[in-house]
């Protein structure tokens, strides 16, 4: 480790369709954050195309590794550490970033530290919020996850609540694709969303049998769809807006009922978001609501910090680190990692 008591680590996000590297300092300074985002190819295609994907990592990680390194002022000989997402994600994607970490550190003989991606969202509201500590219940909701976890302790999870079938991210792309919106769908419908009426049309909201704080958001999907389609075979005009409104007011209401019902059972006094659909402005002020009228402490991160990025992963490995977690040379990919308990 270099002199003094500051940890520098170099950290690599590269889960999905961003190819992202960040410089971090003591887990809360982010000295660098550079995305270099592959949305408007995945646009073309409704979707993200995993060997798209990943090409697309090879063809990017060096130089965004060099910006972060460049436009934090910091060259690798003054790292500490590198750390990297190894899960959950599309497996050739984390492979690309995974190979690359270990060849820096095996190069450059630092420790390698792998992040698990949800842990990575989680640890974002550190970043912004400096005075936010363990113990904190966090509604993680993105893309690929909805999952409510009790963060009893630096790098200490217990998933209290998850999705059964769609996450909640998954549903907003799947319903704009349906209405001709495009990708990716959580901006879109809730840009729609802001011209409409939420109260227009009523959709269901799933409670899941004896599993009180899990979601289920393929009914809500299917009813969407099902609306959509009968509309048309009947000639029946819809305004979009209105759609596009109440159908996010039937994910965002499960979401927070879900959540408000977890913090009195675990009397939780803070709670955080985190995840891509953590952006989304109507869930954030509908649960900042519903804190306020509980009496709890609200977190979450700003928009770039929600989406995926690696200053999110060095922070979270900067907590591995202290706890004194390396990895060997055998870390691979786990495209389906599991979180916590």
């Amino acid at each position: 480790m270099s002199s003094g008591q500051d940890v520098k680590i170099l950290a690599i996000e590269s889960s999905c369709d961003e190819t992202a590297a960040a410089v971090v300092v003591n887990g809360r300074d982010v000295r660098s954050n550079i995305i270099s985002s592959q949305i408007d190819i995945h646009t073309l295609y409704g979707g993200v195309v995993p060997e798209i994907a990943s090409r697309k990592h090879i063809e990017r990680i060096n130089q965004v590794i060099a910006k972060a390194l460049e436009t934090a002022q910091m060259p690798l000989d003054q790292i500490d550490a590198v750390a990297v997402t190894y899960g959950p994600g599309l497996v050739g994607a984390l492979l690309v970033g995974v190979a690359e970490a270990k060849a820096i550190a095996y190069a450059r003989k630092l420790p390698l530290i792998g992040v698990h991606h949800i842990e990575g969202h989680i640890n974002a509201n550190y970043i912004e919020n400096k005075e936010l500590k363990p113990p904190f219940l966090c509604l993680v909701v993105s893309g690929g996850h909805t999952h409510l976890v009790q963060v009893k302790d630096y790098g200490v999870y217990e998933v209290v609540g998850r999705t059964r079938d769609d996450a909640a991210g998954e549903a907003f792309d799947k319903v704009a694709r349906a209405m001709g919106l495009g990708y990716p769908g959580g901006p879109k419908i809730e840009q729609a969303s802001y011209r409409g009426d939420a109260d227009a049309i009523f959709f269901p909201r799933a409670k899941v049998g004896g599993s009180e704080f899990d979601f289920s958001f393929s009914g809500l999907k299917s009813a969407v769809l099902n609306f959509i389609n009968g509309c048309r075979m009947k000639n029946i005009p819809v305004a979009p807006e209105d759609l596009a409104a109440s159908f996010q007011k039937a994910v965002v209401d499960v979401l927070v009922e879900h959540t408000m019902h977890a913090a009195q059972q675990y009397h939780a006094d803070q709670l955080a978001i985190a995840g891509g659909v953590a952006s989304n402005q109507v869930l954030r002020s509908s649960m900042e609501a519903a804190c306020r009228e509980q009496g709890i402490r609200f977190y979450y991160p700003s928009p770039v910090l929600c989406t995926d990025n690696a200053a999110m992963i060095g922070t979270a490995a900067y907590y591995s680190f202290l706890a004194g977690r390396r990895d060997d040379w055998t870390l691979n990919a786990v495209p389906n990692l599991k979180l916590g308990k």
